[in-house]
């Protein structure tokens, strides 16, 4: 008797070790696909969404964004101010980029640094820039001062816009380099502006 209450009570720890256990790989899975210090999307996971983005959206003929945003003049923000408040920038930028996204199918992402990326999909061109324009709006009503920048003496966020319909010829690697053209655009016209990819092809 006292053999059989034993192996129950066994069985029973057993069980519940096992529900901890499926707890723990959810949270370490999830874990693996967030940045640390943001709590965005990851690249890894970033570059895994997009990929099955495109191929949806190729599949049902619909537009794809992605928006590539970079902190103006960050290295001399970290430099002067110290990475602790770096770091405190980066996690308000990020705030603001997820409270700026409306839709759970849209996603914000760290792409490193202080680099970040929002994939928008079903969205149009039109539509993709009115947001870039608000998140950028949104990142200067922040107001972190910033006395190094040469743009202004805040914080600013340079941003490139890609849209386009996804074909057999478009892989994601194209969204995000066509993106980062665009962006690399803005900073080179004066830096806290939107530049989509189609005003400069």
């Amino acid at each position: 008797m006292k053999a059989m209450e034993r192996i129950s009570k066994m069985r029973q720890r057993l069980l519940e070790v096992s529900e901890e256990l499926e707890v723990a790989n959810v949270e370490l899975k999830r874990l693996a696909d967030v940045d640390g210090l943001t709590g965005l999307a990851n690249r890894r996971y970033m570059d895994r969404f997009l990929s099955h983005e495109v191929a949806r959206c190729s599949r049902s003929n619909e537009p794809l964004t992605v928006i590539m945003c970079d902190i103006d003049e960050f290295k001399l923000y970290n430099d002067f101010y110290g990475h602790l408040k770096g770091d405190d920038c980066i996690k308000m930028i990020a705030n603001t980029l997820m409270s700026s996204l409306k839709r759970a199918t849209d996603l914000a992402a760290r792409f490193g640094g202080e680099e970040f990326a929002l994939i928008l999909p079903n969205t149009t061109e039109q539509d993709a820039n009115k947001l870039a324009e608000q998140v950028r709006e949104s990142v200067e009503e922040l107001n972190i001062m910033h006395e190094k920048s040469s743009v202004q003496n805040y914080i600013t966020l340079s941003m490139g816009v890609y849209n386009a319909i996804p074909t057999k010829m478009l892989r994601s690697e194209d969204y995000l380099g066509l993106a980062d053209k665009a962006l690399y655009h803005a900073k080179q016209t004066g830096r806290n502006r939107v530049v989509n990819y189609s005003d400069i092809a």
